[in-house]
């Protein structure tokens, strides 16, 4: 097959976008060519419009020429875009898929006027090669399969896969975004096999990078040039290369989560299966599950009541009465099984498990002294809202949210007729808590410590999420109470959350004014929590070089 002679022919004719650096291959010092701002700041330069350095690594990982890899800038979505664009004529030619799947082969064909023919699966959504192939037409360009296929989660039979092919006189587009959660392999390995294939792979999925979108299309070395005359001239910027370069180094980490993912899927089919509310569940290779239940809407909007988004996909055809449910963490999937397996069970909002990725906590403490409610979020700077009934100490916990970088609400009711405590204590320790359940395993934080000038005072505080507790108070104060709070009850609080969030705390402070020294310990230790909880982009390694916290 001469596969150019499939392009549009103003595709062929086209005279790419070119950079001076495109005419230079050798090693260049002092750039004047581009109009940039030539003071380094990390990303004052134009990035790699071609994307070497990405190309290289993936080509390593898959065993795939880089000549035969594009790299997209948008998740698989741009190649698809792009592939319309190389083979197909507005208003003239036509595209085939299966359905039910992915929307964006829909839209794509539709914003370039081109009519897309969809061929249904069967009922159990099998792809039938012949029947596929019937649907196609002298103006048929582009065929999509999808494999394993979304929303549906299974592999297409590979052997009709091929037959689609073989069979077609077009350009057959197998996505594979969820390869990576099934048993075979793919098609990636044949590659070279068939001159018009194309397989797109994605980062989003498997690897976790669906935040920083980047995809491939592998096909014949014709196909990637084409794709890269027509695209946007730098479409992956030098921020994402970086943290997909990065990203990449950990493939034994994303191997692990893959492995935990379909042991999830195993664990969440087999409880799916036994919930009356489900009617059928389908088989997945795929990091979700297709169900089948009597009254998709109400199960939908049930359980955004509790909090939990699906995908309802019950008024395309074929997934008629039919949810999509992502694998989550194991804590997300209990939430998932519990609210499906009792839909009329009372919610208890403050049980519920934090959003995926977030690092968020709400923490409750009961006990005949004290009620005391707290929801931390590490990741979000939202005004606080705190109350004790110690305006002096409120002011205080106000610092470490100002300075820390953080949101906290809350609210505590104590027995202050009695004295201060019970409050300070039990806020202490629900504090503590809340900051050990977001931290959640720890990856990625950069866990130590800060110090502070406080106008003539200084505050020292050294601060170790490392696990193990231990405490150091070197402040001196001679007043009796500052505003309403008894100072023995400072280094009491400090000892009080360095139990409860099981972290090593020395503070040290010296300066004449009480008032600004113990403010200044407030600051100096939000700083140190700012610091220590502060989490870098995509790292995954924990602080430790024992490789255990």
């Amino acid at each position: 097959m001469e596969i150019t002679s499939l392009f549009r022919e103003n595709i062929r004719q086209l005279a790419p976008y070119s950079t001076a650096r495109d005419e230079y291959d050798g090693e260049l010092g002092i750039y004047l060519d581009a109009n940039e701002n030539p003071f380094d700041n990390g990303f004052n330069r134009y990035p790699d419009p071609h994307n070497k350095r990405i190309r290289a690594k993936i080509s390593a990982m898959r065993g795939i020429p880089a000549e035969r890899i594009f790299v997209g800038g948008n998740g698989s979505d741009e190649p698809i875009d792009l592939l319309f664009r190389v083979f197909c004529e507005p208003r003239q030619d036509e595209a085939l898929s299966i359905a039910p799947s992915y929307g964006m082969y829909r839209v794509a064909a539709a914003t370039n006027d081109i009519r897309l023919v969809e061929a249904p699966l069967t009922e159990d959504f099998r792809l039938d090669a012949e029947a596929f192939l019937s649907r196609a037409t002298p103006r048929t360009k582009l065929a999509f399969l999808c494999s394993p296929n979304n929303p549906s989660a299974n592999l297409l039979d590979p052997a009709e896969v091929e037959k689609v092919i073989r069979g077609f006189d077009g350009i057959v587009v197998l996505d594979e975004a969820y390869i990576d959660f099934a048993e075979h392999e793919g098609f990636l390995p044949r590659l070279a096999e068939f001159p018009n294939l194309v397989v797109l792979q994605t980062l989003s999925k498997a690897w976790g990078m669906a935040g920083i979108r980047i995809g491939f299309a592998f096909a014949a070395p014709e196909i990637v040039a084409a794709m890269e005359r027509i695209k946007y001239p730098y479409s992956v910027n030098v921020i994402t290369e970086r943290l997909v370069l990065q990203e990449l180094e950990r493939e034994n980490l994303r191997r692990e989560q893959i492995a935990l993912l379909v042991e999830e899927r195993r664990k969440l089919v087999a409880a799916l299966e036994k919930i009356p509310l489900i009617r059928h569940v389908f088989p997945s290779d795929a990091n979700f599950v297709l169900v089948r239940v009597d009254e998709p809407r109400r199960v939908y909007d049930n359980l955004i009541s509790r909090g939990i988004i699906v995908r309802d996909r019950s008024r395309i055809a074929g997934c008629e009465g039919c949810l999509r449910l992502t694998v989550g963490t194991p804590d997300e999937n209990v939430a998932l099984i519990e609210a499906l397996r009792y839909p009329d069970r009372p919610f208890d909002k403050s049980a519920a498990p934090a959003a995926s990725g977030s690092r968020r906590a709400t923490v409750t403490r009961k006990s005949r002294e004290t009620d005391i409610t707290a929801t931390l979020d590490l990741d979000n700077a939202s005004p606080s809202k705190i109350s004790t009934g110690l305006g002096f100490f409120d002011h205080m916990l106000d610092q470490i949210v100002h300075h820390g970088g953080f949101s906290l609400e809350l609210t505590a009711r104590g027995d202050l007729h009695v004295d201060e405590h019970h409050t300070i204590e039990d806020t202490a320790l629900v504090l503590g808590e809340a900051f050990r359940q977001a931290l959640g395993d720890k990856r990625g934080i950069g866990r130590y410590g800060f110090a502070l000038p406080m106008d003539e005072s200084r505050a020292l505080v050294l601060l170790d999420f490392g696990g193990r507790i231990a405490t150091r108070w070197d402040v001196e104060l001679k007043r009796e109470r500052i505003g309403d709070v008894p100072t023995e009850m400072f280094e009491h609080f400090f000892d009080s959350f360095a139990q409860a969030a099981r972290c090593n705390l020395h503070i040290a402070a010296r300066g004449r004014n009480e008032h600004h020294l113990i403010e200044g310990v407030f600051k100096a230790f939000a700083r140190a929590l700012r610091m220590a909880v502060e989490r870098k982009p995509l790292d995954f390694d924990l602080p430790s070089s024992k490789g255990l916290l």
